[in-house]
């Protein structure tokens, strides 16, 4: 079907458009990765990224219809391989071409459902929250690392959940602000926002960097052409936590904790120098 990959080239540009134009830190990981990874990994991120943008920011429109239309479109793209949305044609090729299990897709949207429903979260529904909205688009991220290597997919299953587990609670801290006073969503469980103190901070960030650690175990053993761009993401994300961990709980909820520019050049020119000296 040649008369497709112009089209199919196009919808790949949209969605790195997307990831560029959304995340400046994902689209420097990704730059990372070796060439015929880039692309699957930017459809993999529009679509996410334009499902959570549903769900956070259209609030002048009719979201759970807008959610339930994208849901619908969706799987119609996946099932009749083409899609006129260029962000969903580019997620289909790569979904089938890499047998990105439809379950992981399912559970991802279960969670952006909820963030239409849900305002405050106890330990088993924070749990379902983290597993749909986090750790599966880490699992489908894995399957297009591991070129249809079962074997290694499921040895790096636990270690790509637990890393994105943690790049997911240090959005919720960075966000306390947003998403709490903008959104009125709260995602820690048995923890009063209002009343955060460092003590309750301090318990937060001790499941974070846990998450930290089983996830690095895992970016070690990552084929070679996709092992320097998620060390340059956990890289980024961990000097983030640590940012955060060194800021006063009252300023945490007053403000997006940020990242600089300049700190950003500087951790992808050390982990390039750590990754060339085997040093990961």
């Amino acid at each position: 079907m040649k008369e497709k990959e112009l089209f199919d080239s196009v919808s790949f540009m949209a969605s790195r458009y997307a990831t560029q134009a959304y995340s400046t830190s994902f689209s420097m990981g990704i730059r990372c990765f070796d060439t015929w990874l880039r692309d699957p990994i930017y459809s993999i991120y529009g679509f996410v990224r334009f499902a959570d943008e549903i769900v956070d920011t259209f609030h002048a429109f009719d979201k759970k219809a807008l959610l339930e239309r994208f849901r619908e479109d969706t799987f119609r793209a996946l099932q009749e391989k083409i899609s006129l949305n260029p962000i969903l044609n580019s997620f289909q090729l790569t979904v089938n071409k890499f047998s990105i299990d439809h379950a992981l897709i399912e559970q991802f949207l279960i969670s952006m459902e909820m963030d239409l429903q849900k305002k405050e979260y106890d330990q088993q529904t924070f749990e379902t929250y983290i597993l749909g909205s986090a750790e599966v688009v880490g699992l489908m991220c894995l399957k297009v690392f591991c070129k249809g290597d079962q074997g290694m997919y499921e040895k790096l299953k636990p270690s790509a959940q637990r890393l994105g587990s943690a790049f997911q609670k240090v959005n919720f801290l960075r966000d306390l602000n947003s998403d709490y006073v903008g959104l009125g969503r709260s995602y820690f469980p048995g923890v009063d926002i209002n009343s955060l103190d460092n003590v309750g901070k301090a318990k937060i960030e001790a499941s974070i960097l846990a998450d930290f650690e089983a996830g690095y175990s895992g970016i070690k053993q990552l084929p070679e052409g996709a092992k320097f761009g998620v060390y340059v993401a956990y890289l980024y994300y961990l000097a983030l936590f640590k940012k955060i961990q060194s800021t006063p709980s009252h300023s945490v909820l007053r403000k997006r904790i940020r990242i600089e520019n300049r700190k950003k050049a500087s951790i992808l020119f050390w982990s390039f120098l750590k990754y060339q000296l085997n040093l990961l």
